[in-house]
């Protein structure tokens, strides 16, 4: 029971580390950890017959490890000015928080998952919530096209993909869990439009292409990841995107439109896939 409570207590006291470290912009606003008061999203009422602000849309790409999402966001980012890519904060997780002696939780994660599976998961969450309070730049407020926000994998997977999976597989117990599911409940439904989405690209390739593209970039902390883990998140992902067996807890996340792209194809090397990626993309967009 001791260890327990001490485990609970060190996930609570990163939960409050990351809802009251505080950073300001030069504009005077806030960023890192602190969370705004929610605002709503849309058209914005200007001042001075000035247009409105446009809506900006929200979407996340979703996929396994190593499917190709860093690569197709670069694509989309360099193939329109009205969109903006947020990436996967991995950075932070290799550096942060600071250990006496380690200080990569990404690592620690990987290395001894029954000990810092919740820790981490805490961690990415807290900082994938962080990426999605971000503000749309104000190119995007000003265009006259489809401006979106998109981010590689939300707070979304962060639950219904790899704190579900590490839950499954035993490395979350039961309790961490339920507290995991309490918090991110409360802070999704608390910033609400804010963290919302409007659609879903799903990258989807066999788990074999995902390892053999995982070995190929050589990350130092994914050394050990077997065939067997990325099969389960493969799983996770089927689950959610395509069979909608998963169980949700937010409306609209449940009827959240996806658009599945076949990454098993070497989308980087081949010109005529990115046009039809993107033609697919525009198209998915100017629906939302």
């Amino acid at each position: 029971m001791s260890s327990l409570l001490i485990r609970l207590s060190r996930g609570l006291r990163e939960t409050n580390r990351f809802l009251h470290t505080r950073q300001r912009r030069p504009d005077g606003s806030m960023r890192g950890g602190h969370m705004k008061t929610p605002q709503k999203r849309g058209h914005v009422s200007a001042a001075g017959g000035l247009p409105a602000e446009a809506p900006v849309k929200r979407v996340s790409i979703e996929g396994n490890i190593a499917v190709g999402k860093s690569t197709f966001a670069r694509l989309l980012q360099s193939t329109c000015s009205d969109w903006e890519v947020m990436a996967e904060p991995v950075s932070k997780w290799q550096n942060e928080p600071p250990q006496t002696t380690v200080s990569n939780l990404l690592q620690m994660m990987y290395q001894d998952p029954q000990r810092w599976s919740y820790t981490f998961q805490t961690y990415s969450c807290m900082s994938r919530l962080r990426t999605q309070l971000q503000p749309p730049p104000a190119r995007l407020l000003r265009s006259q096209g489809t401006p979106v926000q998109v981010y590689e994998r939300s707070v979304y997977s962060d639950r219904y993909i790899f704190a579900l999976n590490m839950f499954e597989l035993g490395c979350i117990n039961s309790t961490e869990w339920a507290v995991y599911q309490d918090w991110h409940s409360f802070l999704v439904e608390q910033f609400g439009q804010q963290v919302e989405l409007e659609g879903i690209i799903y990258l989807r390739a066999p788990p074999q292409t995902c390892l053999e593209r995982l070995e190929r970039r050589g990350r130092a902390e994914e050394e050990g990841v077997k065939l067997d883990y990325l099969e389960k998140l493969h799983l996770q992902h089927e689950r959610w995107l395509v069979q909608k067996d998963t169980e949700i807890h937010f409306e609209k996340l449940k009827q959240i439109p996806v658009l599945q792209l076949d990454a098993s194809m070497e989308f980087q090397r081949s010109p005529e896939v990115q046009e039809q990626f993107i033609a697919k993309v525009k198209n998915f967009f100017s629906e939302l």
